[in-house]
């Protein structure tokens, strides 16, 4: 079937921005991303750097992070009550998702506007599929805690958890949360982690917990994005 761009209605415009790779962008996403009459963004300057890359001119950047989601949440209610049309992007990959947008998105629900989410880009889904790990049923667990008693209780949580486990870590911890669940589950546990996905350096490190510990014990130093996907305890216990 032909694609027709849209005529862009009076509402929110969840856009997907690529994690890594400029070609993973939708046409639909190009389209709203020019038409709009504004556009809420994580970071203006690496916004602004992404759009010209592309070739859009946007009408209007507005800043919308962890520290302005509120204020900005109470402009863009402002632009739809006059009938504009608004759209979020965080750096990299769906805002909402681990990523500045939840409290936007809620408020202008909560408010009688309309909101639609674009399919596209985000570093779960690729990591889970390319896991080899079975994906349904899975659970998302977002960025554990970075330390103390809150980050030992979660990680016991995906420890025990019977399904998949899906979670973010940034890089300079990930070798200390192979170490955890080493303890906390069997070091027989199957786990891939996912690093730069569609980016130049991309990788998938499958085996067991204790495989792939051995392995990043044995790098200098660890770089770039990383997706981590623990298999299910239900599985391991099935297995034995």
């Amino acid at each position: 079937m032909e694609w027709t761009p849209e005529i862009l209605a009076n509402k929110l415009y969840v856009v997907p921005t690529p994690i890594g790779n400029r070609g993973d962008i939708t046409l639909r996403a190009l389209h709203i991303l020019r038409s709009v009459a504004v556009i809420a963004c994580e970071d203006t300057r690496r916004t602004g750097l992404l759009l010209k890359a592309y070739g859009i001119v946007p009408r209007r950047l507005l800043r919308c992070d962890e520290h302005t989601e509120s204020r900005c949440a109470q402009e863009v209610l402002q632009l739809l009550a006059r009938g504009e049309s608004v759209a979020l992007v965080s750096d990299a990959g769906t805002p909402g998702l681990c990523d500045p947008g939840g409290e936007l998105i809620r408020r202008v629900l909560e408010a009688g506007h309309e909101v639609s989410v674009l399919p596209g880009a985000s570093a779960l889904i690729p990591a889970l599929v390319g896991s080899g790990l079975p994906s349904h049923p899975f659970l998302f667990w977002g960025f554990p805690p970075q330390r103390g008693n809150a980050r030992h209780r979660r990680l016991a949580e995906i420890a025990a958890c019977p399904w998949t486990s899906v979670l973010y870590e940034a890089p300079h911890r990930l070798q200390r949360l192979l170490e955890e669940l080493h303890v906390l589950c069997s070091p027989q546990r199957r786990i891939c982690i996912a690093r730069e996905l569609s980016k130049f350096h991309e990788e998938y490190l499958r085996g067991t917990v204790a495989e792939c510990l051995q392995e990043l014990q044995r790098r200098p130093r660890i770089r770039g994005e990383c997706v981590v996907v623990l298999e299910g305890a239900r599985r391991e216990r099935d297995a034995d």
